[in-house]
């Protein structure tokens, strides 16, 4: 398959997370970056996603403003994916742009991986999420697979997107939406309290 062209100014860098839930279990997979740009893809202008792994971060450290172009593909599934693109090739930052908001929303150069594994999140409401966090390094966006029968983990499968908050517990734009429900067997359904989000960031001071 050939790889489409592109070329964007960055809106937002955020983590790339893919999680998998089964009844009141949930794993997470750390696959690198969601970039969010405006700008030409395929000879056509557009707003689009490209993914791309953490070693690319690493070395181009893009963030919002910069200007960046390369080749993709079209993910082949996007239940599973929190980007319209990927396996990104010949990236290159062609501007530098001036160092975005440095709070509410959070527009700085996103850290590693490992630092939202260790800082947890907290659930975000969907309509907070796409009028005032889509350009915030702390914003995630995941796509979820549910194991509906987790003694048949090969079985009926459902997928949906959830949004989540790695900021800082004193953020005032957070607002936490409804519950999350978790269908599972024999039409038995988890509830995801509060204290899941509590006990996942409990280790952080207010404005960390």
């Amino acid at each position: 398959m050939d790889k489409l062209v592109f070329k964007g100014i960055i809106i937002s860098v955020q983590p790339r997370i893919r999680l998998l839930r089964s009844f009141d279990e949930a794993s997470h997979s750390y696959l690198g970056y969601a970039i969010r740009l405006d700008g030409e893809i395929d000879t056509e202008k557009n707003r689009f996603s490209i993914g791309i792994g953490k070693a690319a971060q690493a070395n181009h450290q893009l963030k919002v403003n910069d200007t960046i172009s390369g080749e993709c593909l079209q993910v082949p599934d996007p239940d599973m994916e929190a980007v319209e693109y990927y396996k990104v090739s010949k990236l290159k930052v062609i501007i530098s742009g001036e160092l975005g908001n440095p709070s509410t929303p959070w527009e700085i150069i996103a850290p590693e991986l490992e630092s939202y594994r260790e800082r947890g999140h907290r659930r975000l409401a969907a309509r907070t999420y796409d009028t005032k966090c889509l350009s915030c390094i702390w914003g995630a966006r995941m796509p979820v697979e549910i194991i509906v029968d987790n003694w048949n983990p090969r079985g009926r499968k459902e997928y949906r997107f959830e949004t989540f908050c790695y900021g800082p517990l004193s953020c005032k734009l957070y607002k936490a939406g409804p519950k999350r429900k978790v269908e599972g067997r024999h039409g038995m359904v988890y509830v995801e309290e509060d204290w899941v989000d509590q006990q996942m960031t409990e280790h952080r001071d207010p404005d960390e």
